[in-house]
């Protein structure tokens, strides 16, 4: 029986977990297919650090992730640092410094750890493993589509066949609605009806704007349904612009794969604070919750920008395993790496033996080896 002490030393916080094999194998195998798509369409990689100063971490973008952020001091300099709890603000900070003379658009991608405040309503994880890609110095619907088409290659490199991209312009709501003919409360109560998505109340507070909004709230759905219920609204012009904008993006992404699943929620526009346009939350089947967002935002130099992040360790719960390699135990006296070279790169993995005695075989079985290396040759077990 293990005994206390033992079991504390187990222990890890709430939210946080090791990997274990095979998981951390199929996690970085994952991982490296998603890399290796990004970088076939011009995506370098970038690594920036898990702490940061908070006055760097938490600017423009980041603003968005203050409450999500570990923040410690730096015994050096006294100042207050932040564990990051996303990526893409570093992206837009690094492509504003270090890549500013760098040719536009900048494409980057990147993948690594953050850490979490609180987990998310549907996963209590705070570590968390992201991966994306940022298109940044461009703003028109190709880009949006790029950014789509992409991320879409990487998640059938993962396997994933079935998923599909949520289209959102949080602004089109701002667009329609007047603060000034509402008080505090009623915005807010309007605000929150819309949402949950409750058709009863924004018909309620709406007022004037009862009609449109309850349209746009019922439009929600696949691309080319919601399409054709909001071509039939009236907008007002700044509100129309958007819209055009938001067809123009669907527009592109169909000219290039038309079977990629697309669907519009004209009037979502909670949890994009820093975005700017397009906004865009990923969806795979027999997962819960999103995989992946992103959208258009402002980089640190107001900068237009495009990115997607992916939650692979979320992801990889679906993706296809690799094949697992047999394993070939290597005897004491045959350990002459060119040889073992070689079934390397045939496919076998080789675990040597570092005991002198003993019997090989026996190690073998208890290593959950497949064969055995002898005399320049490969025996099975």
């Amino acid at each position: 029986m293990i005994d206390d002490l033992e079991i504390s030393n187990a222990l890890l916080p709430v939210g946080f977990c090791d990997v274990l094999p095979s998981d951390a194998e199929t996690e970085a195998h994952g991982l490296q297919k998603m890399m290796n798509i990004f970088a076939n369409y011009g995506y370098d990689r970038v690594n920036p650090p898990l702490l940061e100063f908070e006055q760097s971490l938490l600017a423009h973008a980041g603003k968005g992730i203050a409450e999500q952020t570990f923040r410690i001091m730096d015994p050096e300099t006294r100042y207050m640092m932040g564990l990051r709890a996303d990526i893409t603000p570093q992206i837009a900070r690094i492509a504003a410094t270090r890549l500013i003379n760098s040719p536009r658009p900048l494409r980057l991608s990147y993948a690594g750890l953050c850490i979490w405040v609180k987990g998310a309503r549907h996963s209590a994880a705070r570590q968390i493993l992201q991966t994306g890609i940022e298109l940044i110095g461009i703003d028109n619907a190709q880009a949006d589509a790029e950014v789509i088409l992409v991320t879409a290659q990487a998640l059938q490199a993962l396997g994933i066949q079935a998923f599909s991209f949520d289209l959102m312009m949080p602004q089109l709501v701002q667009a329609i609605i007047c603060p000034e003919n509402f008080t505090s409360a009623q915005l807010g109560a309007l605000m929150r009806a819309l949402d949950r998505k409750d058709v009863a109340a924004v018909k309620y507070y709406g007022g004037d704007y009862s009609d449109i909004l309850t349209a746009m709230l019922q439009a929600a759905g696949p691309a080319d349904q919601a399409i054709g219920a909001l071509r039939k609204l009236d907008f007002p012009a700044e509100a129309q612009r958007l819209f055009e904008r938001l067809l123009a993006s669907v527009k592109a992404v169909r000219n290039q794969d038309p079977d990629i699943e697309l669907t519009i929620d004209p009037v979502e526009f909670r949890g994009w604070d820093y975005h700017t346009g397009l906004c865009i939350s990923v969806y795979a089947d027999g997962i819960s919750g999103e995989v992946g967002r992103g959208g258009r935002y402002l980089s640190n130099n107001q900068e237009p920008a495009c990115g997607l992040t992916l939650r692979p360790d979320i992801l990889l719960q679906r993706a296809e395993r690799p094949l697992s390699k047999s394993r070939v135990f290597v005897p004491y006296d045959c350990h002459r790496i060119e040889e073992l070279s070689k079934l390397h790169e045939e496919g076998y993995v080789t675990l040597m033996s570092c005991a002198v005695e003993g019997d090989p075989e026996e190690e073998a079985h208890h290593l959950n080896c497949q064969y055995i290396y002898k005399k320049g040759k490969l025996f099975p077990l």
